[in-house]
């Protein structure tokens, strides 16, 4: 039991509350010391006692429970739990770096910095949704931007884990969160969707790009549940400037049927980080709202059914909508190999319900990999056919462009390249070209096939060009660590 009262001087469990930092509805948050713990630490301390809600008290348990299964550096890491029938409290390090909140306090801002926000903050959702998790409280107060530009989402008394009891849900708390930024499915009473979080992130967008709240800040459950039809003003109504692009994404991440949004946070990530590939609609040219006329068609479907898709469950979502890196070899094209990775490429992508296919060529080096291109000094001539072998390769499968982004670079070790691409873009597959019995007999560990198999973050698929006497197809998979399974 603390010694006195919860306030600075106060010691509970051998931790010596220092500075408040926090007071709010849900409870106070403590600079913290400890003898056996290094490091600058926090104590986040719940309202309980007569006359508080359950709500808090919901929300340490929630909190303390899926933190405990969450690792990586997106996610505040667990130092202490406190005992529920004495003090609750949770202990977490302190983060330095700069919260979402106060630079949202400067909106509208520059379109490349959202681009950087955006995509930091999505890196740290996919991560999050890797393990199962959804946050379901996404908002500016909820992100801290670390000096480094990593995103690290913290308050997680509102989120859902799939393999943990849902205790909001068994409650019946179903729209727990923050008003202006809770999604469709979730005034519906739904808890179970990842890309719930994905329309929080395009509020979080459009703040920052427009200064403006897309939905303005509900009072009512009758103005939450205009969500589920309204259309809001485009961002480009508010601040002219808003690149087409940078709409297409945010309207695309505020779609009322999550079906229509984006179905993986890597896939923001990437367009947010690549915005000459995003495949622009009439999203992006928009600049007002939709019609009475439409917006009165919305309604009254709303109000006679169900507004949001069916939703897809945490552990659902996972291999529903992966990010595939398929590496060519522009520079030293071979039709049986070249025809392998086509097969290879087709079968992957058969299994999944939407996808992002990226084709990438690597030129330079002194190797001689599976992808080394013949130059070995920047051409912009030689890049663009590269970039035009690479649509070549990539044509018989026939995809809408908003599956595919082709990509030419520069690089001394192609493999290191593959590598960087994929971690950076969250690649779930990386597909490329086995070494010839040649090859691999001459200088197998050099190969960039070797190099990528081994250290890649995600399952590697190695295609080899049959010989004449083989069957069509020769592949096998390499399973590797994703981020969320290092520890």
């Amino acid at each position: 039991m603390p010694s006195g009262p919860l306030a600075t001087g106060a010691e509970i469990d051998g931790f010596v509350l220092g500075e408040r930092i926090h007071a709010g509805a849900m409870g106070r948050l403590f600079r913290v010391a400890h003898p056996d713990h290094l490091g600058p630490m926090v104590m986040k301390l719940p309202r309980f006692g007569a006359g508080e809600s359950a709500e808090s008290l919901l929300g340490f348990e929630t909190e303390s429970t899926i933190l405990s299964a969450l690792s990586g550096s997106h996610f505040p890491r667990l130092i202490a739990v406190g005992d529920l029938e004495r003090v609750p409290y949770l202990v977490l390090p302190f983060i330095g770096g700069e919260g979402l909140g106060k630079i949202a306090a400067r909106a509208p801002l520059p379109a490349e910095e959202i681009a950087r926000l955006g995509a930091a903050i999505a890196d740290a959702l996919h991560v999050l949704h890797r393990q199962d998790a959804i946050h379901l409280d996404l908002k500016p107060d909820n992100v801290i931007v670390r000096p480094d530009g990593l995103a690290t989402l913290i308050d997680f008394g509102l989120a859902h884990h799939a393999r943990f009891p849902d205790l909001l849900a068994e409650e019946q708390r179903h729209m727990a969160g923050s008003a202006p930024y809770v999604s469709p499915e979730q005034v519906e009473g739904r808890r179970d969707d990842p890309r719930s979080d994905l329309f929080a992130l395009g509020v979080v967008l459009y703040e920052l790009a427009s200064g403006e709240l897309p939905f303005g800040i509900p009072a009512t459950t009758a103005g939450l549940r205009d969500r589920l039809w309204r259309d809001p003003l485009p961002p480009r109504a508010h601040v002219a400037s808003v690149p087409p692009w940078l709409q297409e994404v945010i309207l695309r991440c505020l779609e009322v049927k999550a079906a229509a949004r984006y179905q993986s946070a890597a896939h923001v990530a990437f367009d947010l980080r690549h915005p000459d590939r995003v495949q622009l609609t009439g999203r992006a040219g928009k600049s007002a709202a939709a019609s009475p006329l439409a917006q009165l068609r919305r309604w009254w479907g709303a109000r006679h059914g169900s507004a949001a898709s069916r939703g897809r469950r945490a552990e659902e979502n996972r291999d529903a909508a992966p990010v595939i890196l398929v590496a060519v070899d522009t520079g030293h094209p071979d039709t049986v190999r070249d025809e392998a990775l086509l097969r290879a490429t087709r079968r992957r992508i058969a299994v999944a319900e939407e996808f992002r296919l990226v084709c990438l060529a690597v030129r330079g080096g002194f190797e001689r990999p599976v992808i080394a291109a013949a130059e070995s000094t920047p051409d912009p001539d030689g890049h663009l056919d590269h970039l035009v072998r690479l649509r070549h390769w990539v044509e018989p499968l026939k995809l809408p462009p908003e599956r595919l982004s082709l990509h030419v670079v520069e690089a001394l070790r192609p493999a290191g390249a593959i590598l960087d691409f994929a971690r950076r873009n969250h690649a779930d597959t990386i597909i490329l070209g086995a070494p010839t019995a040649g090859e691999r007999a001459l200088a197998w560990w050099r190969s960039a096939a070797s190099a990528v198999a081994s250290q890649a973050p995600c399952s590697v698929h190695l295609v080899r060009a049959p010989a004449a006497h083989e069957a069509p197809d020769n592949a096998f998979e390499i399973p590797a660590f994703t981020e969320e399974d290092v520890p």
